[in-house]
């Protein structure tokens, strides 16, 4: 009687039990249900496995730009290329961009096109565009100026190029490799050999007649290479070479690689560009309702390309006119290009003096 009394009257403890025993039932209860959404949630993002998530950066931008069947546009920019100068009305890349807009089935590209940037500038631009933009890295090297052809950091920033291109190719991607002083008039891939044994398509210098001739001179500033072990061995022996290339760019190195037989010794097939359709400065095309390309090759400085090749978008615009018009359909077979008459000077002008 007198244990009841002590024990039922001591309303503190009974409290103090019952609220002790309601934690640990709500704590268990909690417990248990967050470990039910923790398996929920596990079970969730087990089945999520099949999303592709990119490696890294440039996987990312490749697979984005890319088409179908793993084939990117590539092209190459700096600050010199990208931001006006004071005294400037465009940029080699507005002309290069223009020339999408104006070209025959060649707008829809731009959604393949990377535009790799070897600067900040020239990516913050690239990005402002809304491009499909890819930042290369290269340390302790300024890419952001004018190189002038055939200077010591033009030579350089032609093989970190190269470089880069064999990464490209190492992922699986074939690529169409444009320099951005090529104004793109028509889509490209009609004219590019659907031969898929046909590894390498290069522009050249001046057409011989035979697309199979080593003789010809190659322009790297606009080339297709398809993805295979092949042409990823033809540019690693490329690379390699630059070291032992003392006052020759990488494009002379890869004419004396053709020349020399690598072709035959890797099985390559190597098709050289007719200038009828894929023209340049160098050679121009005979025809403007052929043309494909026109490249500023043969050419020294930027102020030059710039000017001249607005001249090109000039000549395409002029023709474009006159084929909407049926009754002046056989006057377009006589048109021409203007002079490139930057270019030309451009080689007579003292290397301080150019930009």
């Amino acid at each position: 009687m007198d244990y009841t009394k002590h024990s039922i009257g001591n309303p503190a403890l009974l409290l103090f039990f019952v609220g002790f025993l309601y934690l640990c039932i709500w704590s268990s209860s909690f417990t248990s249900s967050f470990n039910v959404f923790r398996k929920e949630s596990l079970s969730t993002l087990s089945n999520t496995t099949d999303i592709y998530v990119p490696q890294d950066d440039l996987e990312q931008a490749l697979s984005k730009a890319s088409m179908a069947n793993k084939t990117v546009i590539i092209t190459i920019i700096n600050k010199a290329y990208a931001d006006q100068d004071i005294t400037a009305d465009t940029t080699m890349l507005d002309l290069f961009l223009e020339s999408f807009w104006l070209g025959e089935d060649t707008r829809s590209l731009l959604d393949n096109l990377l535009i790799v940037a070897v600067d900040q500038t020239a990516y913050d631009r690239c990005l402002f565009l809304r491009l499909n933009c890819y930042r290369l890295e290269t340390d302790g090297v300024d890419f952001g100026g004018e190189k002038v052809y055939m200077s010591e950091d033009f030579i350089k920033m032609m093989w970190r190029r190269t470089q880069f291109l064999i990464e490209v190719l190492k992922r699986g991607y074939s690529f169409i490799f444009t320099d951005t002083d090529v104004m793109w008039l028509r889509n490209p891939l009609a004219r590019l050999s659907k031969n898929e044994t046909d590894d390498l398509q290069i522009s050249t210098d001046e057409f011989l007649g035979d697309p199979k001739s080593e003789k010809h001179f190659i322009n790297t500033g606009f080339y297709y290479l398809r993805s295979n072990n092949k042409t990823i061995k033809l540019l690693k022996r490329w690379y390699a070479m630059k070291d032992n290339s003392t006052g020759l760019k990488e494009q002379d190195v890869l004419l004396n690689l053709i020349q020399g037989g690598i072709s035959r010794e890797l099985n390559l097939s190597v098709r050289f560009l007719d200038t009828l359709y894929f023209s340049g400065f160098c050679q121009d095309s005979k025809d403007l309702r052929a043309v494909t390309t026109v490249h500023a090759n043969c050419c020294r400085s930027i102020t030059a390309k710039v000017n001249d090749l607005k001249a090109v978008l000039r000549d395409w615009k002029r023709f474009k006119k006159y084929t909407s018009y049926k009754r002046l359909a056989n006057v377009t077979a006589s048109l021409g290009w203007t002079g490139h008459f930057g270019c030309w000077k451009s080689w007579s002008v003292a290397t301080k003096n150019i930009g």
